[in-house]
Formats: C-alpha cells, structure tokens, sequence
C-alpha cells in the first residue's frame, strides 16, 4: 500500500546559477564612462625639461659652467592662440616654418617661447615641431604670468 504524502518526494536540489549580465553591463558602463572622461590626446609624450639632461656629465658640466645670460643670439617668440608674436609682429602658423628656417641661417642656436594664458598645447606642440624640423635644438619654454594671476 502507498503511503502518499508530501515527505515521501525525491528531494530536488537547488541550483545557483551566476548571472553575468549585470556584471557584463557594468562593464560596459564602466567602459563608456572612462572613454568619455579621459583625454585622447597623448600630452605625456612631449618630454619637457627645465634645463640640460640629468646625465652625470651634464650635471658636472652644470655645477661647472657659470650662468649665462640670455645674448642676441637668442630668439624670444610669445606663442598666442592661432599664431606667434616676434620682434612686436604677428606671425601665422603657416610662416612657422620659413622663420624658423631664417633663423637657423642666421645662427641663432637658441628659441624662448613664451606661452601666454590664450595659447593651447596644441599651439606649442606645433611651433616644438617646426622649430626642430628647422634644426634649432635648444628650445626653452616659460609660461607668462599676468600680475594678480595665480599659478
């Protein structure tokens, strides 16, 4: 005789699954939100350094060498937003590179490019490539500081 009744069923086991959809969204809300807050501009390629290299001769020839001041054969050229002011005139970007070229004619070995608040790092990434496809080497940067301004 069967006996019925609710205890004598085979037990089924439980199973847990692991869904991967809520992960796989959070990812890509993750994803989406890094790709829209990061800078897709590469500015940590420009190396930029404040004086000679951090070799141990340079340092030596640094400790060694006595300050120079800034002679005529320096070029001053303030970089503004679209172009570059030199000697009181304003010059396009498209005349980078013939002034560049007349200044390595004329001997000039070295360029301070000053950058004003206007200016982009773009702006100074291009006059850094003219001025080094026209073979000038020693390229010293400053940043113009108005007074008030802070830094």
């Amino acid at each position: 005789m069967a006996t019925g009744g609710i205890g004598n069923l085979p037990r089924s086991t439980r199973r847990y699954t692991f869904a991967l959809t809520p992960l796989a969204d959070a990812m890509f809300q993750l994803l989406i939100f890094f790709m829209l807050t990061s800078n897709l501009t590469p500015y940590s390629l420009i190396t930029l350094q404040s004086g000679p290299g951090s070799t141990p001769s340079a340092t030596e020839e640094r400790t060694n060498a006595q300050p120079q001041p800034a002679t005529a054969q320096s070029a001053i050229w303030r970089i503004d937003n679209g172009g570059i002011v030199s000697n009181g005139q304003y010059f396009g970007f498209d005349r980078l590179l013939p002034l560049a070229n007349a200044l390595k004619a004329a001997g000039t070995p070295q360029v301070v490019l000053v950058s004003t608040p206007s200016a982009q790092v773009q702006d100074l990434a291009f006059v850094l490539e003219k001025l080094t496809a026209a073979g000038i080497g020693q390229i010293q940067i400053v940043s113009q500081v108005y007074e008030g301004e802070k830094r």
